[in-house]
C-alpha cells in the first residue's frame, strides 16, 4: 500500500474524549463462535465423553496437551469451518480459541497444539477407538433424555466425505461423482438428535450391512 503510514492519527476530541486511530489492533479474534461451542460443550459434556472413550497411547512425560485439550479444539475448529488440520498452525494463537479450552488467551505458552500434533492424534485412532467412540455417541444420546421416550424413530442417512490422494477404502462413488468415504449417520427422527455415526468405505452399502449396524445399535 503506497499511502500507508505507521503514524498514529489524531482526530478532533468529542465531548471530552480523545480519538486516536492506529494499526495496532492488539489481541483480536474473529471466532467468537468458539466460546458458544465451549458453553454448549460444557453443558452436554460431549468432548469429555469422547475423550474418555479414546485410549491415550502416548508416553505421558512427552505430552503437553491432555487428550481432551486435543479433541475439543479439533472439533471446534471443524465446526467453525476450518476443516484442514494445517489451519491449527495459525489458529493456535487466537485468543478466543485458546479461551474455549480454558487456556490463557494472551500467554504464548498456552497456545493450542500445532497441526502435526493434531495429525498424530487423528492417525493414532484405531478400530477399537472408533468402536468406543461410536458407543460413546449412543451413550450421549441416551443420557440426553431425562426419561425414556415413548417411541424412537431411527433415521439412517449416508453422506459423502470426499477424499484426496491415496486413502485406504476411499472409492469412486458415481452418485457423488467423486472419490470419497460414505459414512452412515443415524438420527432420531422426531427430535433430529444424532444417535451415532459409523465411518464406512466409499462404496454403496448393502442391506445386510445396514441391518448388522442396526442390530449392534439396538443391543
Amino acid at each position: 500500500m503506497p499511502y500507508a503510514t505507521p503514524q498514529q492519527l489524531c482526530c478532533p476530541p468529542i465531548a471530552g474524549y480523545t480519538i486516536r486511530a492506529d494499526c495496532e489492533g492488539g489481541a483480536l479474534s474473529s471466532d467468537f463462535g468458539a466460546l458458544l461451542l465451549r458453553g454448549i460443550d460444557r453443558q452436554i459434556g460431549l468432548t469429555e465423553r469422547l475423550a474418555a472413550a479414546m485410549q491415550d497411547k502416548r508416553h505421558q512425560s512427552y505430552g503437553d496437551h491432555p487428550r481432551r485439550d486435543l479433541l475439543a479444539p479439533r472439533i471446534y475448529q471443524i465446526a467453525l469451518g476450518y476443516a484442514d488440520g494445517n489451519d491449527a498452525n495459525s489458529l493456535r494463537h487466537a485468543p478466543l480459541l485458546k479461551r474455549s479450552v480454558e487456556r490463557s488467551p494472551l500467554e504464548p505458552a498456552q497456545d493450542w497444539a500445532s497441526a502435526p500434533t493434531f495429525s498424530r492424534l487423528e492417525h493414532s485412532v484405531d478400530r477399537k477407538d472408533l468402536s468406543r467412540l461410536t458407543h460413546a455417541l449412543v451413550d450421549h444420546f441416551i443420557a440426553s433424555s431425562p426419561e425414556p421416550p415413548a417411541a424412537i424413530v431411527l433415521d439412517l442417512d449416508h453422506s459423502d466425505d470426499p477424499t484426496h490422494g491415496q486413502q485406504e477404502f476411499a472409492f469412486y462413488n458415481h452418485h457423488y461423482q467423486s472419490y470419497c468415504y460414505l459414512p452412515l449417520f443415524i438420527f432420531e427422527g422426531t427430535s433430529h438428535a444424532l444417535v451415532t455415526a459409523c465411518l464406512r468405505p466409499g462404496k454403496r452399502p448393502t442391506g445386510a450391512e445396514n441391518a448388522m449396524i442396526l442390530v449392534r445399535l439396538l443391543a
